[in-house]
Protein backbone atom coordinates (compact mmCIF):
# COMPACT_ATOMS: atom_id res chain seq x y z
CA UNK A 1 0.00 0.00 0.00
CA UNK A 2 1.17 3.02 -0.93
CA UNK A 3 2.07 5.73 2.17
CA UNK A 4 1.33 9.18 1.94
CA UNK A 5 3.64 12.14 3.57
CA UNK A 6 1.92 14.60 5.81
CA UNK A 7 1.04 17.60 4.40
CA UNK A 8 2.67 21.10 5.83
CA UNK A 9 1.41 23.91 6.97
CA UNK A 10 0.83 26.97 4.20
CA UNK A 11 2.61 30.58 4.36
CA UNK A 12 4.10 32.01 0.92
CA UNK A 13 7.73 32.85 1.33
CA UNK A 14 9.89 32.38 -1.80
CA UNK A 15 12.66 34.45 -4.10
CA UNK A 16 9.53 35.68 -6.32
CA UNK A 17 8.64 39.11 -4.52
CA UNK A 18 5.51 40.73 -3.69
CA UNK A 19 3.76 38.02 -2.03
CA UNK A 20 4.85 37.29 1.35
CA UNK A 21 1.80 37.78 3.03
CA UNK A 22 -0.78 35.08 1.63
CA UNK A 23 -3.30 33.64 3.95
CA UNK A 24 -3.19 30.03 4.40
CA UNK A 25 -4.61 28.41 0.95
CA UNK A 26 -8.00 26.73 2.25
CA UNK A 27 -8.57 25.24 -1.38
CA UNK A 28 -7.14 24.68 -4.65
CA UNK A 29 -9.02 27.89 -5.53
CA UNK A 30 -7.59 30.19 -2.66
CA UNK A 31 -4.37 28.41 -3.41
CA UNK A 32 -3.92 29.72 -6.98
CA UNK A 33 -4.88 33.26 -5.71
CA UNK A 34 -1.71 34.36 -3.87
CA UNK A 35 0.77 33.01 -7.09
CA UNK A 36 2.18 34.73 -9.20
CA UNK A 37 0.26 34.71 -12.70
CA UNK A 38 3.18 32.66 -14.38
CA UNK A 39 2.94 30.10 -11.60
CA UNK A 40 -0.93 30.08 -11.94
CA UNK A 41 -0.14 29.57 -15.99
CA UNK A 42 2.43 26.57 -14.96
CA UNK A 43 0.26 24.81 -12.69
CA UNK A 44 -3.08 24.93 -14.96
CA UNK A 45 -0.70 23.77 -17.49
CA UNK A 46 0.61 21.20 -15.63
CA UNK A 47 -3.23 20.02 -14.71
CA UNK A 48 -4.60 19.85 -17.74
CA UNK A 49 -1.55 17.79 -19.65
CA UNK A 50 -1.26 15.97 -16.02
CA UNK A 51 -4.72 13.76 -16.28
CA UNK A 52 -4.17 10.80 -14.25
CA UNK A 53 -5.25 10.75 -10.43
CA UNK A 54 -1.67 10.48 -9.14
CA UNK A 55 -0.34 13.71 -11.10
CA UNK A 56 -3.05 15.37 -9.60
CA UNK A 57 -2.39 14.94 -5.95
CA UNK A 58 1.14 15.49 -6.22
CA UNK A 59 -0.28 18.78 -8.20
CA UNK A 60 -2.25 19.28 -4.60
CA UNK A 61 0.36 19.52 -2.54
CA UNK A 62 3.14 21.18 -4.61
CA UNK A 63 0.53 23.89 -4.71
CA UNK A 64 0.72 23.95 -1.01
CA UNK A 65 4.18 23.57 -0.61
CA UNK A 66 4.79 27.08 -2.55
CA UNK A 67 2.88 28.69 0.43
CA UNK A 68 5.08 26.64 3.09
CA UNK A 69 7.09 28.74 5.71
CA UNK A 70 10.37 26.71 4.81
CA UNK A 71 12.04 28.56 1.80
CA UNK A 72 13.56 24.86 1.07
CA UNK A 73 10.10 23.30 0.55
CA UNK A 74 8.77 26.17 -1.76
CA UNK A 75 11.81 26.21 -4.03
CA UNK A 76 11.76 22.38 -4.43
CA UNK A 77 8.18 22.70 -4.90
CA UNK A 78 9.08 25.77 -7.83
CA UNK A 79 11.70 23.77 -9.16
CA UNK A 80 9.35 21.15 -10.09
CA UNK A 81 6.43 22.96 -11.58
CA UNK A 82 8.98 24.91 -13.54
CA UNK A 83 11.05 21.89 -15.18
CA UNK A 84 7.75 20.15 -15.41
CA UNK A 85 6.41 23.07 -17.88
CA UNK A 86 9.38 23.07 -19.73
CA UNK A 87 9.41 19.62 -20.03
CA UNK A 88 5.73 19.48 -21.63
CA UNK A 89 6.77 22.33 -23.87
CA UNK A 90 9.58 20.14 -25.01
CA UNK A 91 7.40 17.83 -26.28
CA UNK A 92 7.24 15.18 -23.65
CA UNK A 93 4.65 13.13 -22.14
CA UNK A 94 5.41 14.28 -18.06
CA UNK A 95 3.91 12.34 -15.07
CA UNK A 96 4.11 12.82 -11.64
CA UNK A 97 5.05 10.07 -9.63
CA UNK A 98 3.03 9.18 -6.16
CA UNK A 99 4.69 10.40 -3.30
CA UNK A 100 5.47 7.40 -0.58
CA UNK A 101 8.40 6.13 2.15
CA UNK A 102 10.43 4.31 -0.53
CA UNK A 103 12.48 7.05 -2.35
CA UNK A 104 11.96 7.80 -6.15
CA UNK A 105 11.80 9.98 -8.68
CA UNK A 106 9.91 12.87 -8.87
CA UNK A 107 8.65 12.61 -12.67
CA UNK A 108 7.89 10.03 -15.58
CA UNK A 109 8.98 11.37 -19.10
CA UNK A 110 7.68 9.81 -22.37
CA UNK A 111 8.27 10.16 -26.44
CA UNK A 112 7.11 7.23 -27.94
CA UNK A 113 7.77 4.09 -25.99
CA UNK A 114 10.72 5.13 -24.49
CA UNK A 115 10.78 6.67 -20.60
CA UNK A 116 13.40 8.52 -18.55
CA UNK A 117 12.86 9.77 -14.85
CA UNK A 118 13.76 12.53 -13.65
CA UNK A 119 14.47 13.58 -9.83
CA UNK A 120 13.85 17.36 -9.04
CA UNK A 121 15.77 18.94 -6.59
CA UNK A 122 16.53 22.53 -4.69
CA UNK A 123 19.89 23.46 -2.68
CA UNK A 124 19.17 26.22 -0.29
CA UNK A 125 21.42 25.45 2.34
CA UNK A 126 19.56 24.14 5.92
CA UNK A 127 17.82 25.76 8.52
CA UNK A 128 20.61 25.95 10.82
CA UNK A 129 23.15 27.22 8.39
CA UNK A 130 21.04 30.12 6.91
CA UNK A 131 21.25 31.80 10.34
CA UNK A 132 25.12 31.58 10.41
CA UNK A 133 26.90 34.82 9.04
CA UNK A 134 29.15 33.69 6.22
CA UNK A 135 31.96 34.46 7.75
CA UNK A 136 31.05 31.94 10.46
CA UNK A 137 30.36 28.79 7.49
CA UNK A 138 33.66 29.49 5.97
CA UNK A 139 35.72 29.62 9.21
CA UNK A 140 34.38 26.33 10.13
CA UNK A 141 34.46 24.51 6.69
CA UNK A 142 38.07 25.83 6.08
CA UNK A 143 39.27 26.22 9.56
CA UNK A 144 39.83 30.51 8.53
CA UNK A 145 42.01 30.01 5.36
CA UNK A 146 41.16 32.29 2.95
CA UNK A 147 37.76 30.63 0.82
CA UNK A 148 37.14 30.64 -3.11
CA UNK A 149 33.41 30.58 -2.56
CA UNK A 150 33.66 29.22 -6.39
CA UNK A 151 34.79 26.35 -5.44
CA UNK A 152 33.49 25.74 -1.97
CA UNK A 153 29.82 26.13 -4.19
CA UNK A 154 31.28 23.08 -6.71
CA UNK A 155 32.35 20.90 -3.06
CA UNK A 156 28.57 21.38 -2.04
CA UNK A 157 27.28 20.35 -5.59
CA UNK A 158 29.59 17.23 -5.83
CA UNK A 159 27.96 16.41 -2.69
CA UNK A 160 24.46 17.16 -2.94
CA UNK A 161 24.53 14.93 -6.47
CA UNK A 162 26.49 11.84 -4.23
CA UNK A 163 23.48 12.30 -1.72
CA UNK A 164 20.94 12.00 -4.21
CA UNK A 165 22.27 9.64 -6.58
CA UNK A 166 22.04 6.62 -3.54
CA UNK A 167 17.99 7.21 -3.36
CA UNK A 168 17.84 6.55 -7.85
CA UNK A 169 20.35 3.39 -7.77
CA UNK A 170 17.53 1.10 -8.32
CA UNK A 171 16.55 2.55 -11.56
CA UNK A 172 17.36 0.70 -15.01
CA UNK A 173 16.12 3.07 -17.24
CA UNK A 174 17.56 6.51 -18.43
CA UNK A 175 17.49 8.36 -15.12
CA UNK A 176 18.42 12.54 -14.45
CA UNK A 177 19.04 14.60 -11.73
CA UNK A 178 17.96 18.21 -11.65
CA UNK A 179 18.95 20.79 -9.54
CA UNK A 180 18.13 24.24 -8.34
CA UNK A 181 20.31 26.73 -6.84
CA UNK A 182 18.40 29.84 -6.08
CA UNK A 183 20.84 31.87 -4.06
CA UNK A 184 24.61 30.53 -4.41
CA UNK A 185 25.60 31.53 -0.76
CA UNK A 186 23.02 28.92 0.32
CA UNK A 187 21.72 31.15 3.01
CA UNK A 188 17.86 31.08 1.55
CA UNK A 189 15.98 33.98 1.40
CA UNK A 190 17.11 35.97 3.58
CA UNK A 191 17.15 39.83 3.13
CA UNK A 192 21.40 40.30 3.49
CA UNK A 193 22.80 41.46 0.99
CA UNK A 194 24.31 39.48 -1.84
CA UNK A 195 27.88 38.68 -2.06
CA UNK A 196 28.43 37.94 -5.67
CA UNK A 197 29.78 34.23 -6.06
CA UNK A 198 32.12 34.21 -10.06
CA UNK A 199 32.49 30.27 -10.59
CA UNK A 200 34.56 28.59 -13.05
CA UNK A 201 31.72 26.76 -15.24
CA UNK A 202 34.26 24.31 -16.72
CA UNK A 203 35.82 22.89 -13.49
CA UNK A 204 31.85 22.28 -12.42
CA UNK A 205 31.40 20.59 -15.63
CA UNK A 206 34.83 18.34 -15.19
CA UNK A 207 33.97 17.53 -11.47
CA UNK A 208 30.90 16.20 -12.09
CA UNK A 209 31.93 14.52 -15.13
CA UNK A 210 34.55 12.26 -13.15
CA UNK A 211 32.12 11.77 -10.06
CA UNK A 212 29.48 10.26 -12.50
CA UNK A 213 31.39 8.02 -13.95
CA UNK A 214 31.24 6.60 -10.70
CA UNK A 215 27.47 6.53 -10.80
CA UNK A 216 26.76 4.97 -13.72
CA UNK A 217 23.03 4.61 -12.99
CA UNK A 218 22.73 8.59 -13.20
CA UNK A 219 21.94 9.26 -16.85
CA UNK A 220 22.74 13.15 -16.27
CA UNK A 221 22.60 15.87 -14.41
CA UNK A 222 20.83 19.08 -15.02
CA UNK A 223 22.36 22.22 -13.01
CA UNK A 224 20.33 25.49 -12.95
CA UNK A 225 22.14 28.44 -11.39
CA UNK A 226 20.67 31.64 -10.60
CA UNK A 227 23.13 34.04 -9.40
CA UNK A 228 26.60 33.07 -9.72
CA UNK A 229 29.03 35.30 -12.03
CA UNK A 230 30.51 32.53 -14.67
CA UNK A 231 34.41 33.64 -14.96
CA UNK A 232 35.64 34.16 -18.60
CA UNK A 233 36.95 30.84 -20.07
CA UNK A 234 41.00 30.15 -20.27
CA UNK A 235 41.10 27.38 -22.21
CA UNK A 236 39.62 26.20 -25.49
CA UNK A 237 38.82 23.00 -24.55
CA UNK A 238 35.28 21.52 -24.39
CA UNK A 239 33.46 18.57 -23.18
CA UNK A 240 31.35 16.94 -25.65
CA UNK A 241 28.93 15.23 -22.50
CA UNK A 242 28.59 19.50 -21.25
CA UNK A 243 26.14 21.83 -23.09
CA UNK A 244 26.21 25.32 -21.31
CA UNK A 245 23.23 28.42 -21.68
CA UNK A 246 24.53 31.68 -19.95
CA UNK A 247 22.18 34.52 -19.79
CA UNK A 248 22.30 38.23 -19.10
CA UNK A 249 22.73 39.31 -15.13
CA UNK A 250 19.05 41.18 -16.11
CA UNK A 251 17.20 38.45 -17.08
CA UNK A 252 15.77 37.90 -13.56
CA UNK A 253 13.05 35.11 -14.60
CA UNK A 254 15.56 32.69 -16.10
CA UNK A 255 18.88 30.87 -14.11
CA UNK A 256 21.93 32.68 -14.91
CA UNK A 257 23.31 28.99 -16.51
CA UNK A 258 21.80 26.29 -17.16
CA UNK A 259 24.38 23.16 -17.80
CA UNK A 260 23.33 19.69 -19.06
CA UNK A 261 25.97 17.15 -18.00
CA UNK A 262 25.58 13.27 -19.32
CA UNK A 263 27.59 10.46 -17.96
CA UNK A 264 29.94 9.10 -20.40
CA UNK A 265 29.62 5.73 -19.16
CA UNK A 266 25.42 5.69 -18.17
CA UNK A 267 24.96 1.97 -17.72
CA UNK A 268 21.41 4.08 -19.34
CA UNK A 269 22.17 6.71 -21.35
CA UNK A 270 19.49 9.04 -22.65
CA UNK A 271 17.89 8.22 -26.23
CA UNK A 272 18.70 10.36 -29.09
CA UNK A 273 15.28 12.27 -29.15
CA UNK A 274 15.10 12.50 -25.72
CA UNK A 275 18.75 14.25 -25.58
CA UNK A 276 17.05 17.26 -27.98
CA UNK A 277 14.10 17.45 -25.82
CA UNK A 278 15.86 17.96 -22.95
CA UNK A 279 18.56 20.35 -24.32
CA UNK A 280 15.19 22.16 -25.47
CA UNK A 281 14.64 23.06 -21.43
CA UNK A 282 17.32 24.64 -21.05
Amino acid sequence: MTHWRSRRTIKLHSRLQGFHDVPAATSTRHSQEGLPRHLNEHWNLLHRHCADHSSHLRLGRLLHRLTHHDSGVQESALAELELATRLIRAGLRVTFLPESQARTADLECRHGSKRFFVEVTAMVGSAERRRLPLRVIIGDEEQGAETDRGVLLIHRILARIRQKAKQLADYCEPVILSLSIPRADLRGAQQARREQIRMDLKALAGSVTVDLMKLRHLSAVLISLWDVEPLPSRAALRLANVEVIERTQHQRTQPRVRMLIQNPRASAPLTASHDASVRQTL
